[in-house]
């Protein structure tokens, strides 16, 4: 638990899945709630990498260089 206490985006997606367990009635296992939690930050950061990618920038001006996909 160290591992999700020092985090706190694992922390609160950790307690966000505790209340979602609980609120369909069921026990979370805390080996599942951690696997789940990772799943769903690596999940969250691929999601942000491509967001960040200039290459999916539709802001930028067309006068912008981007790099180019072969």
């Amino acid at each position: 638990m160290c591992m999700l206490c020092d985090d706190e985006k694992a922390y609160q997606a950790y307690m966000n899945y505790l209340d979602k367990m609980e609120r369909q009635g069921k026990a979370a296992d805390p080996n599942v709630a951690v696997n789940a939690v990772l799943d769903e930050i690596e999940a969250a950061a691929k999601v942000a990498a491509k967001k960040d990618d200039p290459a999916n920038d539709k802001t930028l001006s067309p006068f912008f260089c981007s790099p180019i996909n072969k």
